[in-house]
């Protein structure tokens, strides 16, 4: 029986096409989120799962066994909201940035940003850095 590609796999499609999927002050946003994380991980985009933007890979290996393969720093933008994909625990890892990030949700890995009007950049950019070298240092699980 031939393996199937697992669903959280690299791709070839550009990442021009995922963000043409977005328009007006989204896309330019999520223009604006793919030179932050360009800039933060010093890699170029490879679309993910047909949607999600990613810089740089690592393996990941859980004590059950499982594991996979995931992006370093990750994003993908929709309709209503960014998605940026952090490392596990971000939130209360660094509470302090996520205040000064401004209007914003999260959840285990994910923080989402309805909007970028109004987040604090620096805070962002902070976040983004913290989280890659928590996952280059082997604390993203």
């Amino acid at each position: 029986m031939a393996g199937t590609t697992p669903a959280m796999s690299p791709s070839d499609t550009p990442a021009a096409e995922v963000l043409d999927r977005v328009s007006g002050p989204r896309r330019a946003e999520a223009d604006e989120l793919l030179e932050l994380h360009r800039s933060v991980s010093g890699a170029e985009p490879v679309v993910w799962a047909n949607r999600i933007i990613g810089f740089g890979e690592y393996e990941y290996r859980y004590e059950s066994g499982h594991g996979g393969r995931a992006p370093e720093l990750a994003f993908a933008t929709g309709r209503d909201r960014h998605t940026l994909y952090l490392v596990s625990g971000f939130a209360e890892r660094w509470p302090e940035l996520l205040e000064r990030l401004g209007r914003h949700r999260s959840s285990k890995v994910c923080l989402y940003l309805t909007r970028l009007t109004g987040t604090d950049r620096e805070a962002l950019r902070t976040l983004l850095e913290r989280s890659l070298a928590e996952t280059r240092s082997g604390g993203a699980c």
